[in-house]
Order: C-alpha cells, then structure tokens, then sequence
C-alpha cells in the first residue's frame, strides 16, 4: 500500500500554500529527530510563510522535534513577536539567529541550527571541516564559519554572522554547532544531512588514524560536478523522505 498524500489533512482555514508549508517543516522536524539531531528544546528550524517576508514558522519553545506537527507550528515576525493569536513564545535566543539570516537573505526560505556532537565537534577543531570524504567536498571553499562570542547574540554579533555567511548556504558556528539555509525546507534538511554526515566521518577517519585528501583540483572539480544543477538541492530527495515519514511517522502532517 502507498503512503496517504502529506498534504492532505489541510484544515478549511489555512491556505493550500501555507499547509503546504507547515507540512514540510513538521517533516523536517520529525526527520531530524529520527536522526538523532536535537538538543532537548534548544535548536530550531525556521520556514518562511508563503507570501510574507515579515513572517516565518518556527517550534514553539518547549516542544522537542518528534513533538512537532503542522497544526503546531508557531508564526512570527522578524522581531520574534508571536502573530498567531496564540499565548505560545518562541526562544529569543535561538530566534535572533534565524531572525537574523531571514533578515539578510531573501533567498534564505528555512534555515536550521543544530548543536549535533558532530557538528559541535568539528566546529571546535582548528582546521573546521575537512574534504576527506564526497559528502565534505559539497563544502569545499564553500562553507562559512562564525566564531564564538557567548551565548547572547546582540545586533553587532547578529551583523557579524551574516556578513560571515555572505552566499554560502552553509556554515559552522565555531565551538557551537552548524547551520544550513535553503530556498526550500528539503534543501535546508538535504544540505544538513549533508553536512552532518561529512562531520562524522571526518571524526572517525581522523579516529582512525592519519587522513588523506585528494588533490585540489579534484577538490574543486567534485565541488563543482556536485553543485552544477542551478535548482534547489533535496528536490529528487524530497517526496522519498515524506514517503519514509507517512510510513513510520505521520502525525507530522496532522
């Protein structure tokens, strides 16, 4: 039997577009859970609203990854102002960041922020993420990096952070995790899954014994083959993971 259609539980009231919306970033949520990539209550993943440049859906603080559904989403501004009509807060913390690359990147649609122990690891060595494998070579000469400042993230860190960022759609927050942004939720997450996989080999080759790395013009000629395609990354990936989801998880779509 085929998975039911994610979509289809929209409620009268919601917009085919913004559902649409809620529905993938619940997914998100609940994928990265399966894996294994929240830090209790404390990261977020954000969507923009269909339409809106001033308002984007994020988890309401409290509330764990394999928590999250559609319905429960939380809409806010760009300040990090709860406009849904509910009593619910978001994490002022973890929103200046957000707020900050939806700010500055129009084109940044979802952006997520992990504290993974991968992520969290490679952004303490001094060399960062390392091509020692095809899934870092996505990154190669392609990937920010943000120095730790502390936990409060003022205006003058938050225009430090996007500066750093620039174009790229990835990043690591030195001695604090990493972060990807997509013009999609499915290039968000596959851009994430990325990266975090390239961090976990990089610990368990580097385990292992002494690394090797091909040549920089191999480097450069694989970073360039894996980002030829102009379109959003995850689109392929996409309906494959919703499938996965429908099959094992679907209150995501409620």
């Amino acid at each position: 039997m085929q998975p039911s259609d994610p979509y289809a539980a929209r409620p009268p009231r919601v917009s085919t577009e913004e559902w649409r919306a809620r529905v993938d970033l619940a997914a998100c949520y609940r994928l990265a859970a399966q894996r294994g990539w929240g830090d209790l209550i404390y990261t977020h993943i954000s969507l923009r609203l269909p339409g809106r440049e001033d308002a984007i859906l994020i988890n309401p603080f409290g509330a764990t990854f394999d928590e999250i559904t559609a319905s429960s989403l939380l809409l806010i501004d760009l300040d990090g102002r709860v406009i849904d009509g509910t009593d619910r807060i978001a994490n002022p913390g973890g929103f200046a960041i957000h707020g900050a690359v939806h700010r500055a990147r129009t084109d940044a649609h979802c952006v997520i922020h992990l504290h993974t122990n991968a992520g969290i690891a490679v952004s303490a060595l001094e060399h960062g993420l390392l091509p020692l494998s095809q899934h870092a070579m996505r990154f190669w000469r392609d990937i920010a990096y943000h120095d730790y400042q502390g936990l409060a993230f003022d205006a003058a860190e938050q225009a430090s952070l996007v500066a750093e960022l620039g174009l790229h759609r990835a990043m690591i927050l030195r001695n604090h995790g990493t972060l990807t942004c997509g013009r999609t939720a499915a290039e968000a997450f596959v851009l994430m899954d990325t990266l975090e996989k390239a961090c976990r080999i990089q610990l368990q080759a580097m385990a292992a014994g002494a690394v090797r790395m091909p040549p920089e013009d191999v480097l450069e000629r694989t970073h360039a083959q894996l980002i030829a395609d102009p379109g959003p990354e995850g689109t392929l990936e996409w309906p494959a993971l919703l499938r996965g989801l429908m099959r094992l998880d679907p209150a995501f779509a409620r």
